[in-house]
Order: C-alpha cells, then structure tokens, then sequence
C-alpha cells in the first residue's frame, strides 16, 4: 500500500467565503477526525492531493505545521460537479496496527463462457477490515468460464493476509446474465414476419 507525505498547515477561517479563498490558493479545506478528538480543520496541497486520491484507500503521513505528523484515510471526498476539482475532503485519523473497514474495487481478469452473455458487478467495492498501513488497493476475481446463471460470493474472493470481509460471505459480488438484447432481436424480427 502507499504512503504519501502531505505538508498540512491548520486553519482557523471557515464558511463558504474562507473555503473559496483556500481554493483561490490551489489548496484544499479538509477535516481531519476520528479516535474521540475533536476534528481539525486543515488545508492540503491541492494538486498533491488530487493525484494521492487517484489510488483507492490512500494513506496519507500528514505533516501538520511542522509540528505534529498524523495518518489518515480519505472518509468522504467532494468534487467540483463539472470541472471535477477537489472542493473538500473528510480524512478519517488512524494509526499503524489499527483495523479499519474499507471498500476496495474488485477488478476482474478471464472471459466468460461464449454466448455473448454480460457480466453485473452487484458490489463494484469490496467491504473489508485490514490493518490501515496494509490496505490492498484492489481485489482480483477469475471469471475465466463462467456461464449465464453463475455467481461469485464474497466467500469466494481470495484476500490477502490479514484481510477479513466485512460484509456477508453469501452477498454476491459478480453475476452472469444471459444476454437478451439479440433474443428480443430475433423475436421482433420474427413477428414482422408473420405479420408481413
């Protein structure tokens, strides 16, 4: 899992006019909570932070004025609606050794059985608890073969060490439909002929 070193400096202006101010600065209002304490109010490099965020369940070593260094994981991330810059982040406070519940994306590799049939990620993230230094970015799942009807369970996905689901072992994560779309084809097609 990476780790990224953010220089971060606390701030003591809020409000909406405070945070488009931070944001004149390419810099980004963020919220540091968890463990009890009282969140802090921080502000971040934007353009080191927009390219952490690009890999899932970051850790981030936050050097707080120099003074204090803290991890984090992002919690909740705002974006811009139509230019997609970071508006405000929620990072959640954790420490080395300590579980936490994240969702992870499941990515797939292999080809279904032939038939044109489709593949449904039912949970396109895993749920699951690691250790928050040892956060896999991803999962993998195999779906060399498989045929309309099949599934894949969360109790079906191999996880690395020390990494437990935290979500049910039969909740599907990957189906297989049959594709309909050339059927509907085929039945229209059939019904303008005896019509004609």
């Amino acid at each position: 899992m990476s780790e990224v070193k953010l220089a971060a400096e606390t701030r003591t202006e809020f409000g909406k006019g405070a945070a488009r101010r931070i944001r004149r600065e390419s810099k980004v209002p963020v919220v540091l909570y968890g463990h009890g304490t009282e969140p802090v109010h921080l502000t971040l490099p934007g353009h080191e932070l927009q390219l952490a965020l690009r890999t899932p369940n970051v850790l981030l070593s936050l050097d707080i004025d120099g003074k204090t260094s803290e991890l984090a994981i992002p919690k909740a991330v705002q974006r811009d609606a139509i230019k997609g810059f970071l508006e405000h982040v929620d990072l959640l406070l954790v420490k080395r050794g300590e579980k936490v519940t994240v969702e992870i994306p499941v990515h797939t590799e292999g080809e279904l059985a032939p038939g044109g049939n489709l593949l449904e990620h039912v949970l396109s993230a895993l749920p699951v608890e690691a250790e928050a230094t040892h956060i896999p970015q991803a999962v993998t799942v195999s779906v060399e073969g498989l045929e309309a009807g099949a599934s894949v369970l969360a109790k079906d996905i191999t996880l690395p060490s020390g990494v437990t689901l935290a979500v049910e072992e039969d909740a599907v994560v990957l189906q297989v439909l049959q594709a309909q779309a050339e059927e509907a084809e085929g039945e229209a097609a059939e019904g303008e002929a005896a019509e004609a």
